[in-house]
């Protein structure tokens, strides 16, 4: 199943209680999807959204962006510190560890505004002329 190629956009508050208006937001988009797929979807909306949250500064936005067979997520927020991983805890450290094993491909951009994390997910397992 494919989406349509139009950008879907979020803006949300900076309170924690945003998380479950960004997953059920995630699963109307992705409404048809494999439930397989969207849970990973929702899985790495939430981390990203989650870390923005907890570590950047608003404004902050959630956006799926539609592509020839993959699903591309983005995250901004205002602050000027880089995301990165830190060892897991009893406080955290679990999530962009959690993004990348289940994103094909994630990473940041840097902005004069702020930062974008970023994540790729696969939504064709078997594109055309994979099948063997």
């Amino acid at each position: 199943m494919k989406l349509r190629s139009v950008r879907h956009e979020l803006g949300i508050s900076p309170e924690l209680s945003e998380l479950a208006r960004v997953r059920h937001w995630v699963r109307t988009v992705l409404c048809g999807f494999p439930a397989a797929f969207v849970g990973t979807a929702i899985t790495v909306v939430d981390e990203l959204t989650s870390n923005a949250l907890r570590h950047g500064r608003a404004p902050y936005h959630v956006r799926l962006l539609p592509g020839a067979a993959k699903l591309r997520i983005e995250v901004d927020d205002a602050g000027g510190e880089p995301a990165r991983r830190r060892a897991p805890s009893d406080q955290g450290g679990r999530g962009l560890l959690l993004v990348e094993r289940c994103a094909a491909a994630w990473g940041q951009l840097r902005r004069p505004s702020g930062k974008t994390l970023w994540a790729e997910l696969v939504t064709d397992p078997d594109p055309a002329g994979a099948r063997g």
